[in-house]
């Protein structure tokens, strides 16, 4: 079987500035050869050449926020009660196709209902559906009445399929070992409000005791655990703990910025909703819903820390909420301009948190995230150069080529005529 070529491309590799005129080879699953300027192995007959004419060429990227069994709710009591659990699996392997397909070869797990996560990438793995390399999480381990735990009680729906409501760190630690035992990989706990739930973002939902339990039990298991926390003392308090991914983290500030790095701690900022949301305020002059002005302080603050975390080298990451009524299914990378349109930080470095990064955090940093040779071939080919133009990556019609593995998920280009002759 012979190799692929994608010549004269403009390389975005996830590590250096984009260079042009760039080759990279795949042989099987695998990258075998990058070179510039002609410094790359010459094809033969047996090969398969894609001339890229200038197209940009980069790592498949990661979602690192992601609920794929979110069947695009309107409210909250949609999300467990829109759907039997058999059809709301069959809707979450459509949506995980649809993030492959969006450029996203890589998915980490923030929240899902009836394991749905685990049995997806049961059926990834197996090859029953097309999806991305994904970590899967579980069910929201809450406390009693916090924002997750929403439904009146005289429901007695018990959210058996949502959620986990534990009080007291020996309940946290027996939940977590149980969402472990069925699967999970990556724990997902709320210990603060805010950023678009019902409590304030001060308001803290968990106790230290029962976060240091919580996250004990995770690592002692080998699984990661992440949290929505966006107040500095929510932070402090996951930092404290050793959680290892802080979702939101609206109020952050230089002395939870040195937390971080010191840590090693992701932060998924999930800014493209509040950005949304604020934007729509400020030109229509109204408020979507009574939260937004506080959605507003944060973002403001986001704006001003977020590029010294970057500086400081902080594992910033992309993902949000997409699979509600406002940000459906589909629109993943639109987050990408919330960063660079609102938080001024430059496209290549939100692309190396979509690719780099992301790898990290789903644990395949030696495979995944850069275009080096002996990594998987998880690659897009992409009309137009995104670092310059962040927005282009928000439409899949740009995506010429999706590649996974070596295997083309998507591809709009045909072979070049340099494939019947040696070269």
């Amino acid at each position: 079987m012979g190799r692929t070529f994608f010549r004269r491309a403009n390389l975005i590799d996830g590590i250096n500035a984009p260079r042009k005129n760039a080759t990279v080879v795949v042989e099987g699953e695998r990258i075998t050869a990058v070179g510039t300027n002609g410094d790359a192995p010459k094809p033969t007959t047996q090969d398969t050449v894609y001339d890229l004419n200038g197209r940009s060429l980069m790592p498949g990227m990661v979602q690192c926020h992601y609920h794929v069994a979110y069947d695009n709710v309107a409210t909250l009591i949609d999300l467990d009660l829109k759907h039997p659990p058999t059809y709301l699996t069959l809707i979450a392997a459509r949506n995980a196709e649809l993030l492959l397909k969006s450029g996203f070869t890589g998915a980490v797990g923030a929240g899902t209902l009836h394991n749905i996560d685990v049995t997806l990438k049961k059926a990834i793995r197996a090859g029953l559906v097309q999806g991305p390399r994904f970590l899967a999480g579980g069910r929201d381990i809450v406390t009693t009445g916090d924002s997750v735990d929403f439904h009146p009680s005289w429901w007695k729906l018990g959210m058996e399929g949502l959620g986990l409501i534990c009080d007291g760190p020996d309940e946290f630690r027996k939940a977590v070992r149980d969402e472990i035992k069925q699967g999970v990989e990556i724990i997902k706990l709320y210990p603060t409000g805010g950023h678009g739930l019902s409590w304030p973002t001060d308001v803290m939902t968990m106790t230290q005791a029962e976060l240091d339990a919580a996250a004990d039990a995770a690592h002692e298991r080998n699984a990661k655990i992440r949290g929505h926390i966006c107040s500095k003392r929510g932070i402090m308090a996951a930092l404290d703990a050793g959680i290892d991914v802080i979702d939101h983290a609206d109020m952050m500030d230089e002395e939870c910025i040195e937390g971080f790095v010191k840590q090693g701690t992701f932060v998924v900022p999930s800014l493209y909703f509040p950005y949304m949301m604020v934007e729509q305020k400020r030109r229509t002059g109204k408020a979507a819903f009574p939260g937004v002005d506080e959605m507003e302080k944060g973002l403001e603050q986001c704006y001003r820390v977020l590029p010294k975390a970057q500086a400081a080298g902080v594992k910033l990451v992309v993902g949000d909420d997409f699979g509600t009524a406002a940000m459906p299914h589909g629109d993943y990378a639109k987050e990408l301009e919330a960063y660079v349109k609102g938080a001024g930080i430059p496209a290549i470095d939100v692309i190396q948190w979509a690719t780099k990064n992301g790898a990290e955090l789903l644990g395949m940093k030696d495979d995944l995230g850069t275009i080096e040779a002996g990594k998987l071939a998880d690659l897009l080919v992409v009309n137009g150069d995104p670092s310059a133009d962040i927005t282009l990556l928000a439409d899949r019609k740009n995506l010429h080529v999706v590649m996974q593995g070596g295997k083309f998920i998507e591809c709009e280009l045909s072979p070049s005529k340099v494939t019947a002759k040696a070269a």
